[in-house]
């Protein structure tokens, strides 16, 4: 997805005292701050002629706040799809254009279209295969520990895509890029993956209760199994019920069977969805309890629909009486689909 108008690029160095501005920074000090390798700065300097603007004979690079922004804005651009050439190409005529501009006083470089997406940041790169330049730069932001850049795209990838398109295609391919990484490589990536999943959680969450609908279906309850602690599947399942409008109510990881067939009574809930991601918290007897629980007045009473969700089912399969979605797609249409349904009678 472009964006329909270019944002300004903020430079991350600002410009400093007049003794940083008249003698600059040598270029790892600046590949540092971006995030970059110095050899990437390098490179981009020989091959496209972004580096400092004036030089001298003799001595060692030194980039200006002017030099520095041109450098920035060529990164926030790789990082959202943009090849290399065309990033320079437009980086450089903002400069060009600060330049032209300069006698009106101040005023900023005219900023350059954005692209989303990107591959990732030097020998560092997360594979993701072939996958949208959104997840492509998700993962090359997340590599950076680029925060800003990590929630920039994930939001515009749900306003642009949806929830579900957006899990399957931009956040699931880049978690687990990061998992398989982190598996190699040992402690080398657990912050990458530990702030990209801190991320897709908050957006997610933050799409779930944007708009918390106030209607009279009955809630959709949602749960992870004894012992499982693996919850960004439930909250993406939370975001996309708030798009289609279907209350729910999220009890989160490792919730104890006494306590979700407590909740289920109190609350009744049109359909229970029970999360999980390894097989052993795939409890079958707390599925079959749900699946029998029922409430109301003699002669009517009624139960709610049991989803068993997660690779944690798949072993094993579905208890009887549950139902088993593969897909993010497939789950949310059966979830809603129960919950708008007035109930599910149960003959007593």
């Amino acid at each position: 997805m472009t964006p329909s108008s270019p944002v300004r690029e903020t430079p991350v160095l600002s410009p400093g005292p007049d003794s940083v501005e008249e003698a600059g920074l040598p270029t790892g000090a600046v590949a540092q701050t971006l995030g970059v390798s110095p050899t990437t700065v390098r490179s981009w300097e020989r091959r496209y002629g972004i580096g400092p603007a004036h030089r001298e004979a003799g001595h060692h690079r030194r980039w200006s706040p002017r030099d520095i922004a041109v450098l920035e804005t060529m990164c926030h651009l790789t990082a959202r799809g943009v090849p290399p050439a065309e990033a320079a190409r437009a980086a450089l005529a903002g400069r060009d254009a600060e330049d032209r501009d300069a006698p009106a006083s101040g005023r900023e470089p005219a900023p350059a279209a954005e692209h989303p997406g990107a591959g990732a940041s030097g020998g560092r790169a997360l594979r993701v295969g072939t996958v949208r330049p959104e997840c492509r730069g998700l993962a090359r932001a997340a590599v950076r520990l680029d925060a800003a850049e990590t929630v920039r795209i994930l939001r515009e990838s749900i306003a642009a895509l949806g929830v579900i398109e957006a899990w399957t295609e931009v956040m699931m391919p880049a978690l687990r890029a990061a998992g398989r990484k982190w598996a190699v490589d040992g402690e080398q990536y657990v912050e990458v993956e530990h702030l990209l999943s801190w991320h897709v959680s908050s957006v997610l969450r933050e799409a779930a209760i944007a708009a918390l609908p106030a209607t009279s279906t009955r809630p959709v309850l949602l749960a992870a199994g004894p012992g499982e602690q693996h919850t960004l599947p439930l909250e993406a399942t939370a975001a996309a019920l708030t798009e289609r409008a279907i209350p729910f109510r999220m009890l989160g990881g490792a919730v104890p069977p006494r306590a979700l067939l407590d909740a289920v009574h109190r609350i009744g809930p049109g359909v229970v969805m029970i999360w999980s991601q390894d097989h052993r918290t795939a409890d079958r007897e707390l599925a079959r309890q749900v699946a029998a629980a029922t409430w109301g007045p003699r002669g009517s009473r009624t139960g709610s629909l049991v989803v068993t969700a997660g690779p944690g089912w798949v072993r094993q399969g579905p208890p009887p009486g549950t139902f088993c979605p593969r897909t993010l797609q497939a789950a949310v249409d059966l979830l809603e689909g129960a919950a708008r349904k007035p109930g599910h009678p149960v003959p007593r």
